[in-house]
């Protein structure tokens, strides 16, 4: 269209100066407005596709983790339910001496705690997504609360070394039920690790005007990049393909939002020389 104008002007004219300015200066205006609206179309089709391509990507990974976790809760359940089975079918079917039959027994209980610690695991997640979980607010005798814990594990697994260090009648304020999960659910990622020669200890102390309660083991540890995501749901520890170790991916989630749900802070630090330390701080009564 400018081309067009320009060839419409008489060079004899008068005005002809004038009007060839007008015209220039219009291409430039309409330059300039055209590349400005194409920015504009740009910038806003390159945000809906950047918009589109995380929300795509994001829902992808949630379906794999999901997958990944249905894997994963198939078999938690299945094992734990065959291993008693075949441990029951063998005491029916065979005679065994005292020590046998022990040890049998013992292995059957301990599949039926952890298969029960799933089970509580899956409910709570359940109620605290669906927000129909209460939580009490009692005055509870948290260095009881850890030395149950650390019993019950030692009970569970006589051939793992779980040291206690504690003092006593210490108080916090929560949901017994919960921070009993919280405090297991990290002792039993402990155990699971790392190797069974190694040790486990549980300190628990009075930090200030804070009661905190360390679980430190002799793993491999946990990488920085790892460390900000243990915490979400269905993370696990290392290729998720591979299944380095049992799990569901919901231990840490748990623990997390009932920490945080008892205005406490959850963090994790590097052991030396090697392994992790998961830190609980809790408000003291």
């Amino acid at each position: 269209m400018t081309s067009f104008k320009l060839q419409e002007l008489n060079k004899t004219d008068a005005d002809y100066g004038a009007r060839y300015s007008n015209i220039a200066a219009e291409k430039k205006r309409k330059t300039a407005q055209y590349i400005g609206e194409g920015s504009i179309f740009f910038l806003l089709i390159a945000a809906g596709a950047t918009f589109v391509y995380r929300t795509v990507n994001r829902e992808l990974k949630l379906n794999t983790q999901q997958q990944n976790f249905m894997m994963a809760i198939t078999h938690e359940l299945k094992t734990p339910i065959a291993v008693s089975k075949l441990n029951l079918e063998t005491l029916q079917l065979r005679k065994l001496d005292e020590s046998q039959q022990q040890r049998l027994i013992n292995n059957t209980l301990q599949e039926t705690n952890r298969l029960d610690s799933l089970c509580n695991n899956m409910l709570l997640y359940s109620q605290i997504e669906a927000g129909g979980y209460r939580t009490s607010n009692e005055e509870i005798n948290i260095s009881e609360l850890v030395e149950n814990c650390v019993t019950n594990f030692r009970i569970r697994f006589p051939q793992r070394m779980v040291q206690l260090q504690t003092e006593k009648e210490l108080f916090v304020k929560g949901d017994n039920l919960l921070l009993q999960m919280a405090i297991n659910n990290l002792i039993d990622n402990a155990i699971k690790y790392s190797s069974k020669e190694s040790g486990i200890t549980v300190v628990l102390m009075r930090n200030a005007a804070t009661i905190e309660i360390q679980i430190t083991d002799e793993g491999p540890g946990i990488s920085n990049e790892e460390k900000k995501k243990v915490f979400e749901k269905y993370y696990r520890l290392g290729n998720e393909s591979t299944k380095r170790a049992k799990g569901t991916g919901l231990g840490l989630y748990l623990t997390k939002k009932i920490i945080l749900s008892h205005e406490g802070k959850i963090s994790i630090k590097d052991n030396t020389p090697k392994g992790s330390i998961f830190i609980i701080e809790l408000k003291e009564v």
